[in-house]
């Protein structure tokens, strides 16, 4: 692995190349990236950067929303074929019924949707950033796309507004069930249960803190506790044990794994990137009006 990870990094300076990775790929991959976050963080991340090529370790619609953040970036991704499920659960189609339906209406976005799904919303979110922009949109109604169970969190939230929610799910975190979080709790009955809000509302009934991937990596960081069970994505154990290595991480008998996401490897983010293979393109017209979602994401969130 080391013979690797130098040949990446002697890639990346001959070509001024960054690597962002999410949360949830490997570890080894977070290991050498130069930025890991979540999804808000490296859409921050890529709007910013002087590099000239992105490597971009994670889900098609990462890479997509990077490419119509930086649109003169070369954006690569380590296969093409890590894709997220829960992106192609709403339909323009959709959209169109409930904009019909309702005056006043937002359409709030979650950022893990295609990048043409972009073009028909008002502001894309993230897990990390929904609250705050919900409650900052002058709108009446919510049409909350395509997340089910964040949606729903969101709207307990915020008593105001009147929301919609899309009937999409992100089958990782919509797959742990309570008997699961019952059998970890009671082999560990001194750990903290902390969950992502994605879960459904059951599971985060049980929850000690609720937050999204960085806010579940700050809130264990932050702690007085010295053990955790962990509702989300396997891969964020790389962060939580890094930054603490003197506390316990638990996960269930039936591990929450996304494959998408494990589709990246070092060997394909190699051999992208010394190709320049696997590269993210976004039509103009999609990416004209995808931009003022996502821009109004990073405005709003501010």
């Amino acid at each position: 692995m080391k013979e690797i990870v130098e040949k990446i990094n002697k890639l990346k300076k001959e070509k001024n190349a960054v690597i962002l990775a999410h949360y949830y790929v490997d570890g080894e991959i977070q290991a050498i990236a130069d930025f890991v976050g979540d999804s808000y963080k490296l859409a921050q991340t890529a709007a910013e950067t002087d590099a000239d090529v992105i490597v971009f370790a994670g889900v098609k619609f990462m890479g997509e929303s990077a490419k119509i953040l930086s649109p003169s970036k070369k954006v690569i991704m380590p296969d093409l074929e890590a894709d997220c499920p829960m992106a192609h659960m709403v339909t323009s189609k959709d959209i169109e019924r409930v904009r019909e339906k309702y005056d006043d209406l937002a359409v709030v976005c979650y950022i893990n949707s295609t990048a043409d799904i972009k073009t028909y919303a008002d502001v894309c979110v993230t897990s990390s950033n929904a609250l705050r922009i919900v409650e900052n949109l002058p709108n009446k109604n919510i049409f909350f796309i395509p997340d089910n169970n964040l949606g729903n969190y969101i709207k307990k939230k915020v008593k105001d507004k009147n929301f919609i929610v899309h009937d999409g799910y992100c089958h990782v975190h919509h797959h742990i069930m309570e008997d699961m979080v019952i059998k970890a709790k009671e082999e560990h009955p001194d750990a903290l249960f902390i969950a992502h809000p994605e879960c459904r509302e059951p599971i985060l009934k049980m929850a000690d803190y609720i937050g999204s991937t960085s806010g579940i990596i700050n809130f264990a960081t932050n702690s007085d506790a010295k053990e955790f069970i962990v509702g989300t994505e396997i891969g964020v154990f790389y962060q939580l044990q890094e930054k603490n290595p003197d506390k316990k991480f638990y996960t269930f008998d039936t591990k929450p794994v996304c494959t998408n996401m494990k589709k990246n490897s070092l060997e394909k983010l190699y051999e992208a990137l010394k190709d320049e293979t696997n590269i993210i393109e976004v039509s103009e017209k999609v990416r004209i009006g995808a931009t003022k979602s996502l821009e109004e994401m990073l405005r709003l969130a501010k």
